[in-house]
């Protein structure tokens, strides 16, 4: 990736136009992040690259934000964010993980092999949904599976209007399927589990080889985790790709409206169920029941709906009472140095 490009390229818009102020425009310069690390941050903007170390003074950012900074590097804000991914930090860790932002279209990427599975495709789709961005699950391998077909129509079944494609991604001209969303300044996520192929993807729709690789382990047709920073690279086609690190746990977190969205079926029928708060368990007129009595709803569906519902409320609620005790220990902290000063003040003027 070069050092440095103009804004278009790196996917500005109005949308961040309009946020800043005409002194802003004047007395700062924004910068995009390609590359998180654990001690700092990559930048890069049309005066080139930079870096931004973290503080704790600094709000929370990722990969594909867009900051404004003074004419010496120095931060100066995070812009408001078009889309942003986030999930609860994995293990028992009560804290929000920011994935990605400022997304258009995020690939799910999935293996035709042992690791398809459904229920994790749902899990991203309510991620991708709760953030308004456009989803395209990418079956890769496909070159390897003797009958992709079956694999299309299983995720098709999702949703009849989500775009899903199969492709050798090792093969260029096969990725010719996925042009359509990666168009000059656009900016696209690739997200999945580790060794599904991602890095392949993403050395294939950029020309290059600048993400490792690993072959699928014999044992289990799971893949080695060889991305462990999330980043963003250049395609050939101008698109901005995101590369995240393969996600073993996507706890989902205030996403809700996600859930909902990725099944728009049993939505649209509790509607129908006799009472307003039906759980479609053993309830008399629940009409999501009888959707699976008719076979016209599949019981694994209803299955993964109650269990992504439960889980995104479950840790909603632990993530706001955590905000809320941060809070309540800031102000105390406050408070404690506000008093300290006072004394100090008081000591001073006798």
């Amino acid at each position: 990736m070069t050092t440095s490009f103009t804004l278009s390229q790196l996917g500005w818009s109005t949308f961040f136009q309009q946020q800043l102020t005409l002194d802003e425009w004047e007395g700062y310069y924004p910068a995009r992040v390609v590359a998180h690390h654990r001690t700092h941050l990559d930048l890069i903007s049309e005066q080139g690259a930079t870096q931004l170390q973290h503080h704790d003074s600094l709000p929370p950012m990722t990969v594909g934000d867009w900051l404004l900074l003074n004419s010496e590097g120095c931060f100066h804000r995070c812009l408001e964010r078009l889309s942003l991914f986030s999930r609860k930090a994995p293990g028992r860790t009560i804290e929000e993980q920011l994935i990605a932002a400022n997304i258009n279209t995020v690939f799910v990427v999935v293996s035709l092999n042992a690791d398809f599975n459904l229920n994790r495709i749902e899990r991203y789709l309510a991620l991708i949904k709760e953030a308004e961005s456009e989803p395209v699950v990418v079956l890769t391998k496909a070159d390897l599976c003797e009958d992709p077909d079956q694999y299309l129509q299983q995720v098709r079944s999702l949703d009849p209007l989500l775009m899903v494609e199969a492709v050798n991604a090792l093969d260029a001209h096969d990725l010719q399927k996925l042009e359509a969303w990666l168009t000059p300044g656009s900016t696209v996520a690739l997200l999945g589990s580790s060794g599904v192929g991602k890095s392949t993807l993403l050395n294939t729709i950029t020309d290059s080889l600048q993400q490792k690789t690993a072959a699928i382990r014999d044992d289990d047709g799971k893949g080695r985790h060889t991305t462990t920073a999330r980043s963003l690279h250049l395609s050939t086609r101008g698109a901005l790709i995101v590369d995240t690190p393969g996600m073993r746990e996507l706890q989902l977190a205030d996403c809700e409206h996600g859930v909902e969205e990725t099944f728009a079926e049993i939505t649209q029928l509790a509607n129908q169920c006799r009472y307003k708060d039906c759980e479609h368990d053993q309830e008399p007129g629940c009409a999501v029941r009888q959707a699976i009595e008719d076979g016209t709803l599949e019981a694994r569906r209803l299955q993964s709906f109650h269990k992504l519902k439960r889980e995104q409320q479950f840790n909603a609620a632990t993530l706001a009472e955590k905000r809320a005790k941060d809070r309540s220990f800031s102000r105390m902290c406050r408070r404690v140095q506000s008093g300290a000063r006072h004394r100090k003040q008081g000591n001073n003027s006798t």
